[in-house]
């Protein structure tokens, strides 16, 4: 069976795990990314059950959890009071999945590793430094255009899977709306060497809720396996970059949260514009859309990152059983009618509540918030429900019902 290569625009995560996949099913693939590497600066890192059951599908999970943190626990506190709210433990799904824990592993780790296994198909490739510039999608075949070495050159293939990012060329080629809005306030990352846990008793995941100033923690094994600690704060509107991200802004930001005798080593500072938007469609005709192409969200929960996986991991599937014959091609209306949907459910959804439950300011509903948070905790049924929504395992077990 000859089929022409599935193209695949973006190297991250989500682009080379779809095109693993496809490899894995005999598929030939070719990958293009506009960098001339993958991007290692930090960015998402939360690997959640439901992601962990398709990475060791698809064999990557056990070097995933060599090179990241285990982290079975996660935290809800009140910030301004310094106490711990309610702690929930995925030891609790033991019987819903074989990985009953999160892993923290790096997003570019991911990556990298998908990339080291893809490389070892003879009929997969993968380029650098070759932009997507054009998409032409024809009725038994796309074009593409990739800039190579500053020249244009048109390549073809048999579809075109678009996981190239929020600003997605292949989404505007398509004229695909983002619908959805940009919060006003930017995100700021902070990575430090503070080890909050032997300190303070944080868990690696923890969320902070605070009616003037909300806080995520967690932390990552970084490159040298050390550990880093990342912390994320929502700044004020309007203010420069340099207001939030000079040395001694950082410094106070960090005393405020935690105060500490000597300054924080901090070695990495960041800050971003925060959207949540989805695709008006996750598929034209023969392209594709995948990851934050086809949706963004805030990073509350870490759930950005393992939906684009799972979108990866149906799409790759169902793409290759239809170049394979063993399904109609009409059946590839089942990835926009069922992934779109499980992303707003899941993931929009859960992503605005849980903003909404951090930066909460009548003392009241924070106060009811804290209540409801201490009874999920103390009671196992709600405990399990809780986690199976907040691990995503509740959606891909409704998403392979409806398959």
């Amino acid at each position: 069976m000859s089929v022409a290569p599935v193209l695949i625009a973006g190297a991250g995560p989500v682009g080379v795990i779809t095109a693993l996949v496809l490899a894995q099913r005999d598929i030939p693939v070719r990958v293009f990314e506009a960098a001339e590497r993958v991007n290692d600066t930090p960015r998402a890192s939360t690997l959640h059950p439901a992601t962990l059951e398709m990475l060791a599908g698809v064999g990557l999970l056990d070097e995933i959890v060599a090179r990241g943190l285990v982290a079975r626990t996660f935290q809800f506190w009140d910030r301004p009071a310094r106490r711990l709210i309610a702690e929930f433990d995925h030891a609790i799904l033991k019987d819903d999945t074989r990985y009953p824990f999160v892993v923290q592993c790096e997003q570019h780790k991911v990556a990298n590793t998908a990339i080291a296994r893809l490389r070892q198909f003879a009929h997969a490739e993968i380029r650098f430094s070759s932009p997507v510039t054009a998409v032409a999608p024809g009725n038994d075949r796309v074009d593409i255009t990739v800039e190579v070495d500053g020249r244009p050159e048109t390549i073809s293939g048999s579809y075109l899977v678009g996981a190239d990012g929020g600003r997605s060329l292949v989404r505007k080629s398509l004229d695909i709306a983002f619908e959805g809005y940009t919060f006003p306030e930017r995100f700021l990352v902070l990575t430090s060497l503070f080890d909050f846990a032997t300190e303070h008793g944080v868990a690696y995941r923890a969320y902070f809720s605070d009616p003037d100033e909300w806080a995520n923690l967690f932390k990552v094994a970084g490159d040298d396996g050390l550990g880093r600690w990342r912390s994320v704060f929502p700044t004020l509107p309007g203010q420069t970059d340099d207001e939030v991200l000079n040395e001694i802004a950082t410094e106070c930001r960090l005393q405020k949260f935690f105060p500490n005798e000597k300054p924080y080593d901090i070695v990495h500072r960041n800050i971003y514009s925060v959207h949540q938007r989805v695709a008006a469609s996750f598929r034209k005709g023969r392209v594709f859309l995948a990851g934050d192409s086809a949706h963004v969200n805030n990073p509350i929960g870490g759930l950005g990152l393992n939906c684009g996986i799972h979108d990866a991991v149906h799409l790759a599937a169902l793409l290759s059983t239809v170049l394979r014959e063993e399904r109609p091609q009409t059946d590839l209306d089942t990835y926009d009618a069922m992934r779109r949907p499980m992303n707003i459910e899941y993931v929009q959804q859960q992503t605005v509540t849980n903003k909404k439950r951090l930066e909460e300011k009548d003392p009241a509903v924070r106060q009811a918030n804290f209540d409801n948070l201490r009874r999920m905790a103390a009671d196992p049924v709600a405990h399990r429900a809780f986690l199976m929504r907040t691990s995503l395992l509740e959606s891909v077990r409704k998403q392979r019902v409806a398959a």
